[in-house]
């Protein structure tokens, strides 16, 4: 595998922070083993440790519990690297003490994300070379690998000046991964060597499926594994972590013991290690788990590998067209048991050759330059760590997390945000995204007529609003789906679908015709700003939807409704212009809300008229908002709207890929530089203040909405452009 296979797109932009080099940014946090909405572990990098992964622990996206969502920090996730050079110890991942102190860091040279992978250079005084990757696999059109919740941690060692050296390697992870929001579950863990491959499984002793016992954002069900390769010289351990860590770093090696004492996460740290010659091991993750790895005399490169793997035979409570039932793992379909999954997981590891980040770079490279590819790559694996492949091969799903912000599950105004980064990598994921939603509501289970907000306040129960109940973003939501619908419609050429849903895609737009001109006083998607009456952007979200609602018409065989929703939206365009548009303005542009001249704000739902293309919006309006665009931007974008200074980076991104090119450009540079200047330290907020770069309300963090990145990406694929290729292939 080649670990810098983007280091010609990358080197002009390493950053230098704390001795260390960071590319092409130093982030506000690493992705480490960033999966799904359980396996979500970061390295927060933004404030005390400086990007450096040694001297401070990953961290879950959530913070302890009982306490704010968020909390001031990630609750850690126990991971932790030592090496021994020619009898010296030293740390290379986490803060482990050892015989009552911290040994002494390698120094960091530099560290580099791709969209599915991150890679620390260390040195080891002088002597020993490190280079430290944590890959989580981003495979959009092979479901099999995307199903299996599993990350890399690669180690590869060289020698640095030539000399034969002694080296002993560890690594562990910790009981917290079992529960990371709740110490206090008892935990229990097992060891098993099955086919080559060494295993430390760790689970929360009390199993509650779907967490049924109380609402959480870590998992109360399902095993951790922690793996790596077997071979004559591994060397094991699990234990309290002081006692672990103190036996390698005495022995150089671990006793092959088990601990039995089966206790509270935070009683007496549970650790789990392994030690071996280094060759390739497969990493998993359960409690804290320590690998010893015995390398003897380096002279030349050697690798070893872990993995790390969370395995639930079922995922998600779905109440859908046969009520309330159990979604499997997708995984589960292929594989007849978790160590099954684990071993191939394992053995993978040759097949991972950065195929999506060299897409990813190529394609970004292209559309936005090196600072757009600063943005998508630091938000794919958090946008794909969101969701999880259920169901079976007969009938699969893609259930979203509405990370940090709410918790629900399937929020329909989250997927859309979304919605462009699975549109550029394989459009059978919007209709994944879509399928609960479509098939709780033709049900029968949402006694309403506009559509759902989403399947339930709590990710993995998928309950629904049987009594028409939840968070109410009427407009919204209808437009959202009915817009999401046939851009995938249109990618993937699946007309049947826009026929199987047609009834209530029908019924959506009755409402959007009496609501969407003239809005009440309603939620958006941005709620956190408010409700507001009459909103500008709202109201052409609506349009633009009846508009899209005619061509699903005109493909599914419904002249009538065809020609009858093009003439609604074309009229309700005309007059939107008239209510939406500050004329007096120099320059004009739209307001915030009808007749409040003193507002503006992003008109980002005006993507949706290029992403489907509809030609409905007039060019003038698009011109009109990028002259005033430029007139506007602060420190580190442009505000959301005139209520505060707070934007949204996906809604940013939606907008800069309509823009003129030059605001295109200054949109795109304005939330590179964030990235490296922000003072925030979690996982990529959408939500921050432009003029501080700080955290805007929530805070917002691991979201999926950052998908939105991929605006630009996704209207490689849009009905105009497929048809500027096809005539540029005639006329060539």
């Amino acid at each position: 595998m080649k670990s810098h296979a983007l280091a010609g797109f990358l080197a002009t932009v390493a950053i230098v922070v704390s001795g260390s080099t960071f590319t092409p940014a130093r982030p506000p946090a690493f992705p480490l083993a960033v999966k799904s909405p359980y396996m979500n572990t970061w390295l927060e990098a933004g404030s005390s440790n400086n990007g450096l992964l040694a001297g401070a622990w990953p961290r879950f996206w959530a913070g302890l519990q009982p306490g704010a969502v968020a909390g001031s920090t990630g609750a850690v996730t126990g991971w932790a690297g030592l090496i021994k050079v020619d009898g010296t110890l030293y740390t290379w991942m986490g803060a482990p003490t050892v015989s009552g102190s911290l040994p002494p860091s390698v120094t960091q040279e530099s560290a580099e994300y791709t969209s599915e992978r991150t890679t620390f250079i260390m040195n080891v005084d002088g002597l020993i070379s490190m280079n430290v990757s944590f890959l989580s696999p981003i495979t959009p059109n092979d479901f099999e690998r995307q199903s299996i919740i599993g990350t890399y941690l690669n180690v590869d060692i060289a020698s640095l000046d030539g000399a034969s050296h002694s080296v002993q390697l560890y690594a562990d992870t910790s009981a917290e991964w079992v529960s990371a929001t709740h110490n206090t579950d008892v935990a229990q863990w097992s060891y098993s060597d099955q086919n080559g491959i060494a295993s430390h499984q760790s689970f929360r002793q009390n199993q509650s499926e779907f967490n049924d016992d109380y609402a959480d954002d870590g998992a109360h069900w399902g095993y951790w594994y922690w793996s790596t390769a077997s071979t004559s010289t591994l060397t094991y351990q699990s234990g309290e972590d002081v006692t672990v860590r103190g036996k390698f770093g005495t022995n150089s090696n671990l006793p092959n013991t088990q601990d039995t004492n089966y206790r509270a996460i935070s009683d007496d740290w549970p650790v789990f290690g392994f030690g071996q010659y280094i060759h390739p091991h497969l990493l998993r993750c359960s409690e804290l788990i320590h690998i010893a790895n015995d390398l003897g005399a380096v002279t030349s490169s050697v690798s070893t590998l872990y993995t790390i793997n969370h395995a639930q035979q079922n995922a998600i409570y779905f109440d859908g067209a046969d009520g309330d039932v159990s979604v499997p793992s997708l995984w589960t379909s292929y594989f007849d048991s978790d160590l099954a999954m684990v071993e191939f997981f394992y053995n993978d590891w040759s097949n991972n050759q950065g195929q999506i980040d060299q897409l990813i770079a190529v394609d970004s490279l292209a559309a936005g330059g090196q600072d757009y590819l600063t943005i998508t790559s630091l938000s794919a694996r958090q946008a794909f760590g969101a969701v999880q492949l259920t169901g079976t091969t007969a009938k699969q799903y893609l259930f979203l997390k509405e990370i940090s912000s709410d918790g629900n599950i399937q929020t329909v105004d989250v997927l859309f945000p979304a919605i462009p980064i699975f549109l550029y990598t394989n459009p059978t994921l919007v209709k994944l995204l879509l399928d609960p939603l479509y098939e709780n509501q033709e049900a029968g289970q949402f006694p309403q007529t506009y559509s759902i907000h989403d399947l339930g306040a709590n990710y993995p129960r998928a309950i629904g609003h049987t009594d028409g109940g939840g968070e109410a973003m009427p407009l919204e939501e209808c437009g959202n789906m009915i817009i999401a619908t046939l851009a995938y419609a249109q990618r993937s050429g699946d007309n049947a679908y826009l026929t199987q849903h047609y009834p209530l895609m029908k019924q959506w737009t009755g409402y959007l015709v009496e609501e969407a001109l003239i809005p009440a006083d309603q939620l958006s998607t941005d709620d956190f700003q408010g409700s507001l009456a009459n909103q500008t952007n709202l109201a052409l979200k609506g349009i633009i939807a009846i508009e899209a609602m005619s061509v699903i018409a005109g493909i599914t065989g419904n002249t009538a409704d065809q020609t009858n929703y093009h003439n609604i939206s074309t009229d309700y365009v005309s007059q939107w212009q008239g209510f939406a548009v500050n004329t007096a303005a120099d320059p004009p542009h739209t307001t915030l809300a009808y007749n409040d001249a003193d507002s503006h704000g992003l008109l980002y739902n005006l993507y949706s008229d290029t992403l489907l293309s509809l030609n409905l919006v007039p060019q003038s309006i698009y011109d009109q908002q990028s002259t005033f665009y430029a007139t506007i931007f602060a420190t580190y974008g442009i505000p959301l709207d005139t209520r505060a200074v707070q934007t949204k980076s996906d809604w940013e991104m939606w907008t800069a890929a309509i823009a003129s090119s030059s605001v295109q450009q200054t949109f795109i540079h304005k939330l590179a530089t964030w990235i490296g200047e922000t003072s925030t330290n979690r996982a990529f907020t959408d939500l921050y203040e432009t003029d501080t770069g700080d955290f805007g309300d929530g805070p917002f963090i691991a979201r999926p909405v950052v998908g939105g990145h991929f605006a630009l990406l996704a209207l490689k694929d849009t009905p105009a452009a497929k048809r500027k290729r096809v005539e540029r292939e005639f006329t060539a």
